[in-house]
C-alpha cells in the first residue's frame, strides 16, 4: 500500500446532497444545520479507510449556466431549486476541505462531472482512481483505472462499480453508458432521450448495434431488425438522441492545472481541523480522521 497511489475524486455537490436527504436535521450549537456536512465527511473517510486512498481532490459545479445549457435551453429545467438547507452547507463543507488541505475544482461554464473526467483523466496514469459520487452519471468513466464508489441505502451500504459491475447492472459496457442513457433520457436533468424506449429495450439495442450511430446507420439502410413502434419512435426522434448523446457526453478536457501530488491526503493542521471539527460539534469524526491517516 505504501508506494500505490489511490486517488479519490469528490463529486462535491451529488454527495453533498445525498448526505443532506440520507441523514435527519442536525445542527451545532449555533443552531446551523452541518446534517450534509457531517454525512459527507462520514461517507469520505468510510470510503477512504475502505480503499485504503491516500490522496483526495474535491470537485464543485458553479451557479453559472454550462456549455450544455447553449445545447439544449432546457437542460435541467425542471430541476427544483437547491434547498437552503443544502446551500447554506456549501461555504461549511469547503472550509473543512480546505482546513483538511483538499484541492477543490470548479470552473463556470462546466459541471462538476466535467472536472471529475478531465482528473481521472490526468491521474490515471499514475494512480488508481475513485469517483465518489451520490448518483452513477460517472459510470462512463469506468475502465481498468477507474472505478465508481457510491452509496446504497443511507449513507453505510456502499457500492462499487467497475467495468463487471456496471455491465451486470445495465447490460452495456462503461464507455457505452452514454449511448444508453441517450436512448433512455433522464428526468433529472431533464434530459429527452427517445419517448418509448425503456432500459431493457436501449441495453439490447446497444448489445446489438454497438453504439447509436452504429443503430441508426442500421436504420439508414434499413438491414436494422427492429420492432416496427421501436423503429418508428427511433426515427422520429433522431435529433432528440442524438442530442442527449451530446448533452451526457462529459468533457475530459477541461483547462485546469493539476497536480496529483498536492492532493497527498496528510499535510494538514491537525490542531486546526480538529477545532473545526469541535465548533460543527463533529467532535466523534475526530478518530474516524486519525484512522484513514495513513
Amino acid at each position: 500500500m505504501q508506494n500505490e497511489k489511490r486517488l479519490i475524486i469528490i463529486d462535491g455537490h451529488s454527495l453533498l446532497y445525498r448526505a443532506f436527504h440520507a441523514l435527519p436535521p442536525l445542527s451545532n450549537s449555533k443552531g446551523q444545520m452541518t446534517n450534509a456536512v457531517y454525512g459527507f465527511l462520514l461517507i469520505l473517510f468510510k470510503a477512504m479507510k475502505d480503499l485504503e486512498a491516500n490522496y483526495v481532490v474535491a470537485c464543485f459545479d458553479t451557479k453559472k449556466a454550462t456549455f450544455r445549457h447553449k445545447q439544449f435551453e432546457d437542460y435541467k429545467a425542471h430541476r427544483a431549486p437547491m434547498p437552503e438547507g443544502i446551500a447554506s452547507q456549501i461555504p461549511m463543507m469547503k472550509g473543512v476541505l480546505e482546513a483538511l488541505n483538499v484541492p477543490m475544482f470548479e470552473k463556470e461554464g462546466f459541471e462538476a462531472d466535467d472536472l471529475v473526467a478531465t482528473i481521472a483523466q490526468k491521474a490515471k496514469a499514475t494512480a488508481e482512481v475513485y469517483i465518489l459520487s451520490g448518483d452513477l452519471d460517472n459510470l462512463q468513466l469506468v475502465d481498468e483505472k477507474t472505478k465508481v464508489y457510491t452509496l446504497g441505502k443511507g449513507i453505510k451500504a456502499t457500492v462499487g462499480y467497475d467495468r463487471a459491475r456496471v455491465g451486470e447492472r445495465f447490460g452495456v459496457e462503461p464507455l457505452q453508458m452514454n449511448d444508453f442513457k441517450a436512448l433512455t433520457g433522464d428526468n433529472s436533468d431533464n434530459i429527452p432521450g427517445v419517448p418509448g424506449i425503456g432500459k431493457t429495450t436501449a441495453a439490447d439495442l446497444i448489445q446489438r448495434y454497438g453504439s447509436i450511430e452504429n443503430l441508426y446507420a442500421e436504420i439508414a439502410t434499413d438491414t436494422a431488425v427492429l420492432k416496427p413502434k421501436v423503429k418508428e419512435a427511433l426515427k422520429e426522434n433522431k435529433d432528440k438522441a442524438f442530442l442527449s448523446l451530446q448533452l451526457v457526453k462529459t468533457d475530459k478536457e477541461v483547462d485546469v492545472e493539476f497536480d496529483l501530488e498536492d492532493c497527498k491526503f496528510n499535510n494538514f493542521d491537525r490542531q486546526k481541523v480538529k477545532e473545526i471539527f469541535g465548533e460543527l460539534g463533529f467532535n466523534s469524526l475526530i478518530e474516524r480522521l486519525n484512522s484513514v491517516i495513513f
